[in-house]
Order: C-alpha cells, then sequence, then structure tokens
C-alpha cells in the first residue's frame, strides 16, 4: 500500500456505550477494535523511518514494530514485541493518555488525526486473552537473594516483575487493603476493569513474588527492619497519594469536604460515600474527571468542575473531556472557589467562586489565572471535592534519613533511581509527582536494574544511557 493510500484511511473509532446508560454503572466506556478494524487501523501507520511515536512513549515501545506484525495478522509475535520494554501493556493501553504521549508524537498527527496506538496496543493484550494464550514468560531459578517492593502501582509492580524473573525473592508489602496501588483506588472501573489488575496480580504470583498487603512499611514494620529481616535492597513506590488543599476559607471545618484521591479510594474500595446530588469538583486533570464522573454513576445529578483556565488548557485528556460532558457535568472554565459556606450545623450549602483571566505565562509556561474583581458567584453544592494535584505521604520512611526534594518527593541519582540510602531505591509518582502509568513502569525498569547492580557489586551507571526524561517530564 502507498503512503498516499495509507493517509486516504480515517482514524478508526472505538464503538462506545451510550451516556445514558453508562452513568448507570462502572462498566468499560470504550470497547475494543475487532480483527478487521484493528488491521484496518494499523494500515494508516506509515513505518516511518524516525519514528517520533517511539521517543514520545516513555517505555519507547517499538510501535512501528509491534503494528507491522499486527496488520501480517501476527498478533502473538506482535504482543511479544510489545512485552519486549513495556511490563504491563493491558494496563497502559487503556489509561495512558496517548495523545499527550506516542500518538501526541505521530507524524499523521500533524495534518489529521494520530494512529491510534493506544487502541492497537489494547487489541493485542486482549486478543492475547481471548484466545488463553500464555501472557508471562518462564522465571529464573532462585538465586538466593531478597528484595523488598513498597507499594503495588505501576512501579512497584514493573520493579517486582524485572527482579522475580532474574531470580530475586520479591515481597511486595501494600498499605491499602486492595492489590494496585492507585491503579486500584484511583482510576474507576469504567476506564480500567479490575480483571485487567487481577491478571498483573497472578502474574507476579506465578513467579513467586509473595503480596502482602495492609501492611504498611514505617508502621506496621521500618525500612531498617526490612534490612535486618535479610532484604538486600528495597524500592519505595508509594505513589502520590495525598490530595493537596485548596487553601480557602472553610475547607478544614465544613462537613461536605472531601479530597479527589480520598474520595476515589473509599469509592472503590466499596465503602458508600453519600455526597449529596450537587456537587462541585475543582481541577482539571484525569483525577477531577474521574471523581466527576464517579460521582454521577453514584448517585449524585448535578455535577459541576471549576477549572481556572480554559477548555484548551486542561491538563486531563481530550477523550475524557468528551465522556465528561456527554454524561452531563457541566465545566465551568476560568472559575475559582475563594469560599466554601455552611449552615449554622456546618454543613456545606455552596461554594463562593470568582472568574479568572488569563494573564502572563508562569514557570510551567502557561498563562497564569489572574482573579477579576468583583465577579464573584454563587454555586450551591452538598459537596466540594478538590482534585488539584497529590504529594507524597512519607510514612514509609520514617526513621531512615532519606532526602527529600523541596515539594516533597524523593531525592534519586536521575540516572539509576538510587537514594540517599545506597540500598533504597525509589521511583514512579513518589519521584516525579504525579505522573502516568507508563512513566511509572518506566521508573520501576530502571530501578530494577539499578538493584540488580548494586546486589551483584556492579557499577550502577557504567554502560548505560539512561535520563529518566525527568528534566522533560
Amino acid at each position: 500500500m502507498k503512503p498516499a493510500e495509507r493517509m486516504a484511511i480515517p482514524r478508526q473509532h472505538p464503538q462506545e456505550l451510550d451516556p445514558a446508560e453508562r452513568i448507570t454503572n462502572f462498566k468499560e466506556v470504550t470497547a475494543g477494535y475487532d480483527e478487521a478494524t484493528a488491521i484496518l487501523e494499523a494500515q494508516r501507520c506509515l513505518q516511518c523511518k524516525k519514528p517520533a511515536c517511539v521517543d514520545g512513549c516513555p517505555i519507547r515501545n517499538d510501535i512501528p514494530g509491534f503494528i507491522a506484525l499486527l496488520r501480517e495478522k501476527k498478533f502473538e509475535e506482535a504482543y511479544w514485541k510489545v512485552r519486549e520494554t513495556s511490563t504491563m501493556p493491558s494496563v497502559c493501553s487503556r489509561v495512558c493518555p496517548h495523545e499527550f504521549q506516542c500518538e501526541g508524537s505521530c507524524i499523521r498527527g500533524k495534518k489529521g488525526e494520530p494512529v491510534a496506538i493506544g487502541m492497537l496496543e489494547r487489541y493485542l493484550t486482549d486478543w492475547m486473552v481471548a484466545n488463553k494464550k500464555a501472557m508471562t514468560k518462564d522465571c529464573a531459578l532462585p538465586n538466593g537473594r531478597k528484595v523488598a517492593i513498597i507499594g503495588s502501582g505501576p512501579a512497584g509492580i514493573t520493579a517486582a516483575h524485572v527482579l522475580a524473573h532474574q531470580g530475586y525473592k520479591c515481597t511486595i508489602y501494600e498499605a491499602l487493603p486492595v492489590f494496585g496501588g492507585m491503579l486500584s483506588v484511583g482510576i474507576p472501573h469504567y476506564r480500567l476493569p479490575r480483571d485487567i489488575i487481577g491478571a498483573e496480580l497472578a502474574s507476579l504470583k506465578n513467579c513467586g513474588v509473595e503480596i502482602k498487603l495492609g501492611v504498611t512499611i514505617g508502621k506496621d514494620k521500618t525500612l531498617q527492619e526490612l534490612r535486618e529481616d535479610g532484604y538486600d535492597s528495597v524500592f519505595i513506590g508509594v505513589g502520590a497519594h495525598e490530595g493537596r488543599k485548596l487553601g480557602i476559607e472553610g475547607e478544614d471545618t465544613t462537613q461536605g469536604v472531601l479530597h479527589g484521591v480520598d474520595y476515589l479510594r473509599r469509592v472503590l474500595t466499596g465503602e458508600t460515600v453519600d455526597i449529596g446530588k450537587k456537587v462541585v469538583v475543582v481541577g482539571g486533570g484525569n483525577v477531577a474527571i474521574d471523581v466527576a464522573r464517579t460521582a454521577l454513576r453514584t448517585g449524585s445529578d448535578e455535577v459541576f468542575i471549576l477549572y481556572r483556565r480554559t477548555k484548551e488548557e486542561m491538563p486531563a485528556s481530550g477523550s475524557e473531556i468528551h465522556h465528561l460532558e456527554e454524561e452531563g457535568v457541566r465545566v465551568e472554565i476560568l472559575a475559582a472557589p475563594v469560599k466554601i459556606l455552611a449552615n449554622e450545623n456546618n454543613q456545606l450549602t455552596g461554594v463562593q467562586c470568582v472568574r479568572m483571566e488569563l494573564g502572563e505565562p508562569d514557570e510551567s509556561g502557561r498563562r497564569r489565572p489572574v482573579m477579576q474583581e468583583g465577579s464573584n458567584f454563587i454555586i450551591e453544592a452538598d459537596s466540594i471535592i478538590p482534585a488539584i494535584s497529590q504529594k507524597v505521604q512519607h510514612e514509609a520512611d520514617k526513621g531512615t534519613d532519606l532526602k527529600l526534594e523541596s515539594w516533597g518527593t524523593y531525592t534519586v541519582n536521575p540516572r539509576t533511581l538510587q537514594t540517599s540510602v545506597p540500598w533504597i531505591f525509589a521511583g514512579g509518582d513518589n519521584v516525579l509527582g504525579p505522573q502516568t502509568a507508563a512513566k511509572a513502569v518506566y521508573q520501576g525498569k530502571v530501578a530494577a536494574e539499578s538493584m540488580q547492580r548494586f546486589m551483584e557489586g556492579k557499577d550502577l551507571e557504567e554502560g548505560r544511557n539512561l535520563s529518566c526524561y525527568m528534566v522533560d517530564w
């Protein structure tokens, strides 16, 4: 097929549940491709000599390679081509913001819609499951060394996966009562079905990885005690689970104020959380979007999102914003809360807001929101849920003198992810701040290699060309 013929093929869009139906349940919203659609979409790939999509992928998957195999119907080979670099394509294909990563770098996107790389990757993982193909490789024989992994999110899963396949006895300590970290308690089922996370758990157990749920390192057991228990190295991948506050009047004293990550964690672990019918969510990222869409599915019927910049600057993926608006959530752009209103019983009754306008760019390169004097307005509400960012909790490192950055993440060697304590390594959101699953996966891989070198007494940097993309991220 000639390039002009490939360029003439429009992007293939998947089927989706009807908005009126999907807000009543947590079923997966977007269906996967069938075989014919996947192959047609794969035909759109131009197989660039210098594939920018690979540069846009934090894990550096061989995207042209797996797409070429897919369109030849070599689905199993294509899957293993992805697995050469990615430990969890079933997760990344569903939750990564592809429009900002691989698809955002696709040459086809310069004059039209990019190749649907995420959907093609998902097709391969779904095909492997449907055809009952083995999705794991044999594990190495035990080598006698033990590793502790703190946190079972993407970084921890990846570190454990890599090290277990090298013969290391890995134990994952997870403070939550469920496996998966933020994958399980931060991403609703309609975006990431729980059987996908379950498959990752089964894969680890198949390699002898021990999972200890409900164990909080720093409280139930310290890092030093892990060392004394014979663990040769420790990886910290606790994520960023603490919501940042708005810093406005009434936030700490009013009933009806919840923070986004706390709300999602409670709902997604099975708790019934009554937030009322009218809900205001503050923020423009995927957590804010997930909170708003989850509120609809649990009984709220008037949900607002307040975002202080314009819709074009919202950091959430475009598809999530589209789904949000389809489902009836109202997005108030260029607006910010300034005060929480309450009745005599200290129960929230509304949110006083102010209109914003964009001024000069700030350090992020985006135009800074500036308050418009006298533009105050009130939204009646039963609850307000800030979802503006998250920070790292530091219970895990209690009693250990680990250096931290000024914004609270762990200080690491950016090439090896070794912390200020030589036998402790860290990666994922507790190093990067809130980021994508793919970036956490990549850091889990980097840390695993570094830990292996450390335990074998080798130089951690020799022969490695690593930056961890920390500057670009």
